[in-house]
């Protein structure tokens, strides 16, 4: 099959290692997605074990769309019955950008009649009950080309099960593992966050150090297909645990929010991984500098908690108690393009990224 997972901007390349890294192959890197070859198994382990990818989708064909019409026949040709039965839901959701057909609500419309007038002609049924499995159609339509996706993760990949709730703003769990991916967080690694809200960098820095794939504590809509074997997810999960490791990592978190504190808290414990992370009530004022360890942290800034001029006090104060070095190196998401300014310090490197649709800088201080 021909896989694609969606990320964020900026992440790519540590996605594509990912997929790599369980066997996909021919890969493909647009802007925010990766196209792959697959079959069910790198299917099943694409969904439980990426930590950066928003989700597993099947690629289920590419064509042209100018017109209405062209979307309708490009659809109306696609083997949709491959997977979807005739008592299965299929409701359809998607985009569309740079293109002629920009009407979201049209393009949906057009392609579920699609979709039904292909299966009325396999199954010679006239109305569909859409009462059994829910089969996710998504598509995305891109300078006028179409591609129809499947989806097969259910609820997007960032939802690992650990955080029940969230405090305010806080960051997606697949973008945090992409920046302690390029952070460099390693089995004998030790995290500090100093602001640490929900504890989401910890967390996902927890797994990354010991291997933990984040999709072990939920279920996937892909594993009620009667088309892949139970005994494929069976043997994933099997495989995941049996690669986790035991190592020296430690975390370290700190927030002046003690409500912030014991969100961190419960949602490592959730997590599996509160052995490894502690967390304490600190203001960023009183930080104190753990020897040889990496910051990683998401500061709130003017759009988010605090007015632009809190923000830039804040930076300022960063700036003064982090001190970052080779030997204790920083990595900062910020939307604040004058961060280095206030911060006090150029970054060694700069990449730019998306929290949301919050256009962002990681700053990373590394020597």
């Amino acid at each position: 099959m021909r896989l694609c997972c969606p990320c964020h901007f900026g992440i790519e390349s540590v996605l594509g290692y990912e997929i790599r890294k369980i066997g996909g192959e021919n890969l493909e890197v647009t802007d925010g997605r990766i196209s792959f070859d697959g079959d069910y198994s790198v299917l099943a382990r694409a969904n439980i074990r990426l930590a950066t990818a928003e989700r597993v989708l099947i690629e289920l064909g590419s064509f042209r769309a100018e017109t209405f019409t062209e979307l309708f026949e490009g659809v109306k040709a696609l083997p949709l019955e491959e997977y979807i039965d005739k008592k299965d839901a299929f409701p359809v959701k998607g985009h569309s950008l740079k293109s002629a057909l920009h009407s979201i609500p049209d393009c949906q419309s057009i392609i579920k009649k699609a979709a039904v007038e292909r299966l009325k002609s396999v199954y010679h049924i006239e109305r569909f009950e859409e009462t059994g499995i829910k089969r996710q159609l998504s598509f995305n339509i891109l300078k006028d080309r179409a591609v129809i996706y499947l989806d097969t993760s259910g609820e997007g990949l960032h939802k690992r099960g650990y955080r029940k709730v969230s405090n305010e703003a806080p960051i997606r769990e697949t973008l945090a593992a992409g920046i302690v991916d390029l952070a460099r967080v390693r089995e004998n690694s030790v995290v500090c966050d100093p602001m640490c809200g929900s504890g989401t960098f910890l967390i996902e820095s927890a797994y990354k150090a010991l291997n933990i794939a984040p999709g072990l504590k939920r279920s996937f809509s892909a594993e009620s297909w009667p088309q892949i074997e139970e005994g494929i997810w069976r043997r994933e999960r099997k495989s995941a645990i049996s690669e986790i490791r035991t190592g020296e990592f430690k975390a370290y978190g700190f927030d002046s929010d003690i409500s912030a504190v014991e969100l961190s808290k419960r949602n490592s414990r959730n997590a599996g991984v509160d052995k490894y992370i502690e967390v304490k009530n600190r203001d960023i004022k009183e930080h104190i500098i753990i020897e040889n360890s990496v910051t990683i942290c998401n500061p709130p800034y003017g759009e988010r908690l605090l007015e632009l001029r809190q923000a830039e006090e804040l930076y300022k104060k960063m700036g003064d108690v982090l001190k970052p070095s080779k030997t204790n190196p920083c990595y900062i998401i910020s939307p604040d393009e004058e961060f280095e300014k206030y911060f006090g310090k150029k970054a060694d490197k700069k990449r730019k990224l998306y929290n949301g649709m919050i256009k962002c800088n990681l700053y990373m201080y590394f020597l």
